[in-house]
């Protein structure tokens, strides 16, 4: 069969390249020049099958790491997609021979000799043209900006002097560096100063950069700074920790590391784009705290060029943790103990795993280029914050403009799609959103996710539900998109997926209260009222919004239960259930009104206020009935009269207070109430 054959396949040429390399190995005067070249043909063939993981280590001689490389082309197979399309729009087919391989070279290194700021002044002086005086002044802003960030980092943290005095050199014989697959798209901004193959995101191997001692007592003095009682919101979660720039003590330890080790790491690993640590500058950083209650990040990208991670905590201390890449797996967790660092572009997908016990801490730092102001995402951030305060014909101009620096901007993509989404241009949302993931591979949750939405809005539930499942298996700690898919399962009449779903999202976010309500009101249609119960309680203890609604749910279930205890003679029990329900109703009725008051009401909002009349006057027969059943006739017709001066429109209660006054022998009485029920009859 044919998976057999590619085995065969791929044996034989490992096969031949394990001779070629015992050749070469025994061939000691072989000219260094076929090295390099060999070396460079290698890591081009890579490039173009999508594997990027070859060793980056400083002390492996040429010959060694040509048959590395070469064994590992062998080995790999290729990846049709995005990148290979984006050679052949540059290209095309005329791209032939030893010409064609330079032009290659170029898409990431220079783009053919030409200086990168003279191609960036031509790019936005013609698409200042295409564009116009707004554009070239969203530009002047950017660069403002830039250089007020800049300034910015240099009064906090260690910024090298362009004297020539600093060193830009990194010696270390014992730390090297394992470099990993960026993914299927370049770098959001300066991606053709990038090199080929995307092998950017750098993590040390060897001799950690800094000892688990000194990491330890970087921790106590953070700690004694009150880093550990902090906590913020990041995204979905709560994460632990703080800025450096509120921990000052931490910060100057901080600052001798720019200087000394990781300015001269990241000019070393990435001289492509920086020409000397003087144009570093540390522009966000952070010392983080994952825990039980603190456990995990979104899968996100960072804001600047580059961005390093550096591991404070040995592996021994905690569960769980690392950090993961979409495009690699979420169980793919690239290993750092402490003292060790990764160093990589920002604008690759990752995220923290959740600790699952213990603590972990991590350093992340944001940087920035003084000579390389990022046009694209400062676009794509502008855009976004526009698109928040209300200006979407701003932010979709915005992201327009990012999108003409860089076509292969999946975030600038996804953002228009949303926009498009809130609009329902279904049709243009869902081409947007498929423009990203066919750059991307397919590779991301939260596009999979919007897709899922769109295609759920467009009626198309079978496409929904397959793309929402892709979504769970690269991020399935994603809780809404969980709940999500479990929506979808129920409304094809899965309900066990669906509850499985639901089950999945409060494991994630045991504070998603829509989910326990949901899986209230399965359990509560399956008859399982006890257990339904328990879902609505705790759907209660959730936020304001999905309090109210757990409290008429669990309501609505009380008067179940309470019919039930009385058919089956428990009266005082009865008593207890629809007493409670009375209560909830009257304790989330002002809640919701407040809220649509205020305008920050939705539809189920409104939907659960109109429920209140008939649930409340239900309540009422309940317990009257309970009540008369009991033999307590003055508590009885004292419930109907409560509820006729709360309800006086309802001709059932008049009824019913008319028959219990009949019953006590207050016959006059019995006749105004049947009067008034009789006016409202004919009133209808």
């Amino acid at each position: 069969n044919t998976t057999m054959k590619r085995q065969l396949h791929l044996a034989a040429l490992t096969c031949a390249a394990l001779t070629k390399e015992t050749a070469l190995a025994a061939d000691l005067s072989a000219d260094d020049d076929d090295y390099q070249s060999r070396i460079h043909q290698a890591k081009l063939d890579l490039w173009l099958r999508g594997e990027f993981a070859y060793d980056y280590a400083s002390d492996a001689d040429a010959s060694t790491t040509a048959a590395n490389l070469e064994m590992q082309v062998a080995t790999a197979s290729f990846r049709h997609g995005p990148i290979r399309e984006v050679r052949q729009r540059f290209y095309g087919s005329s791209c032939t021979g030893e010409s064609c391989l330079e032009d290659l070279l170029g898409i990431r290194g220079g783009g053919g000799g030409v200086e990168y700021a003279t191609r960036l002044e031509e790019q936005l002086a013609d698409l200042g043209t295409k564009f116009g005086q707004p554009f070239m002044d969203a530009i002047e802003k950017n660069k403002a900006e830039h250089a007020a960030d800049c300034e910015r980092s240099c009064e906090l943290f260690y910024c090298a002097k362009d004297d020539g005095n600093n060193s830009d050199v990194w010696e270390s014989t014992t730390t090297s560096f394992q470099s990993y697959s960026f993914g299927a798209v370049p770098p959001e901004d300066f991606s053709e100063e990038f090199q080929f193959p995307l092998d950017l995101i750098k993590v040390t191997q060897g001799d950690p950069l800094f000892s688990a001692e000194e990491s330890a007592q970087v921790i106590k003095q953070a700690e004694a700074e009150g880093v550990d009682k902090n906590e913020y919101k990041s995204g979905k979660y709560k994460l632990g920790g703080d800025w450096l720039v509120n921990l000052p003590e931490t910060r100057e330890w901080f600052n001798r590391a720019l200087e000394h080790k990781l300015f001269p790491i990241l000019h070393h690993l990435f001289p492509e784009i920086i020409r000397s640590t003087s144009v570093l500058r540390a522009h966000s950083v952070s010392l983080l705290k994952y825990n039980s209650t603190h456990p995990r990040t979104d899968i996100h990208i960072d804001n600047g060029i580059l961005a390093m991670t550096l591991a404070m905590s040995p592996q021994s201390d905690y569960v769980g943790g690392g950090t993961f890449y979409e495009h690699m797996g979420a169980d793919h967790v690239l290993p750092m103990d402490v003292g060790q660092g990764t160093f990589r572009p920002g604008s690759v997908r990752h995220g923290g795993h959740r600790v699952n016990a213990g603590s972990r801490y991590i350093l992340g730092a944001f940087l920035l280029l003084e000579d390389h102001v990022e046009h694209v995402r400062r676009l794509k951030n502008r855009g976004a914050e526009l698109r928040t305060s209300g200006d979407l014909t701003g932010a979709v101009n915005h992201f327009e403009w990012a999108l003409a620096l860089n076509p292969r901007c999946t975030t600038c993509l996804k953002d228009w799609a949303e926009i498009l989404l809130s609009q329902k241009n279904f049709v243009e949302a869902e081409k947007k959103i498929r423009d990203a993931l066919e750059l991307l591979e397919g590779q991301d949750s939260d596009a999979l996710f919007t897709l899922g939405l769109i295609l759920s809005e467009q009626g198309k539930d079978e496409e929904s539900i397959a793309v929402y499942k892709k979504s769970v298996e690269l991020n399935g700690e994603d809780a809404e998109l969980c709940y999500n898919l479990g929506i979808k399962l129920g409304e094809q009449g899965d309900t066990k997926g669906e509850l499985a779903m639901y089950k999945k999202t409060v494991s994630i976010d045991g504070n998603f209260g829509g989910a326990y309500i949901n899986m209230g009101t399965i359990l509560a249609s399956s008859g399982d009222l006890a257990s339904a119960e328990v879902m609505f309680l705790k759907a209660i203890q959730c936020s304001e919004e999905v309090r109210t609604k757990g409290m008429f749910n669990l309501s609505l279930l009380l008067q179940q239960k309470a019919n039930n205890l009385a058919t089956s003679g428990n009266l005082e029990e009865a008593k207890a259930a629809i007493t409670e329900a009375s209560k909830l109703l009257d304790d989330a009725k002002p809640l919701i009104d407040a809220r649509i008051a205020l305008g920050g009401s939705n539809s189920e909002d409104a939907m659960y206020a109109s429920q209140f009349k008939p649930m409340r006057v239900q309540c009422h027969r309940v317990l009257g009935q309970v009540m008369a059943g009991m033999g307590d006739m003055v508590s009885c017709e004292a419930e109907f009269r409560s509820a006729s001066e709360k309800f006086p429109d309802i001709p059932g209660i008049w009824a019913a207070l008319s028959r219990v006054l009949e019953i006590q022998g207050k016959i006059d009485d019995a006749q105004v109430c049947k009067a008034k029920f009789e006016a409202l009859q004919n009133s209808m």
